[in-house]
């Protein structure tokens, strides 16, 4: 199995944890909670294989994927009840999550010889697509939205290591490595520590 495919598999997995433990805080059913798992899991990957014209998509070529993420629902029906805070739960779980998925999208860009900018773009939107859906379908504040926190830049940031380091290291894996470290690092930085970007405040107009 490609590297590719193993973070592929882990982020699919992770974030569909994340997508069942937002389905069990809505006190949805077993479906509610394998369409909100499958949804989160596998959205940002479709989107990017649809914008760089993938075909087929990657979990129609490989259905297992799908079949993950329904483990991860049903795994998460059975055990939410016994986390003390699924609310802290959900965004280090969705850390991780967007940490692989980052470099997944990564590095399919980049197998695709796509230039240094798609390939950023394309490893942002795989990281961050599934879980804007969970949340917009469920009517939560998306996380990636959250005031100032440090989300869409870390994903961004871990994609631009990758892109730019990948044809100076002898191993294109331990790119894909850096940009997962890096993403992480930054997102988990936002949520320990507080790190965050400079924020819009009004003023009043002036006389």
């Amino acid at each position: 199995m490609s590297m590719i495919a193993i973070l592929d598999f882990m982020s699919v997995f992770v974030f569909a944890l994340t997508g069942a433990l937002v389905a069990s805080r809505q006190q949805l059913d077993a479906v509610g909670f394998a369409f909100v798992a499958c949804l989160t899991a596998v959205g940002g990957g479709t989107v990017r294989d649809v914008l760089l014209d993938r075909n087929p998509v990657f979990w129609i070529a490989e259905p297992a994927y799908i079949g993950v993420a329904c483990a991860a629902a049903a795994l998460v029906f059975f055990t939410a009840h016994m986390i003390e805070s699924r609310f802290k739960a959900l965004l280090w779980l969705d850390s991780f999550a967007l940490a692989v998925a980052v470099a997944a999208g990564t590095g399919v860009a980049l197998s695709l010889d796509q230039p240094v900018l798609v390939t950023v773009l394309m490893g942002t939107i795989t990281g961050c697509m599934g879980g804007l859906l969970r949340d917009v379908v469920l009517d939560d504040v998306p996380l990636v939205l959250k005031q100032g926190e440090l989300y869409v830049t870390a994903a961004f940031a871990g994609a631009t290591v990758a892109a730019l380091t990948q044809g100076y290291l002898p191993d294109p894996s331990v790119a894909l490595m850096l940009c997962a470290a890096v993403t992480w690092a930054l997102r988990a930085g936002s949520l320990a520590f507080g790190w965050q970007l400079p924020v819009y405040r009004s003023r009043p107009p002036r006389p």
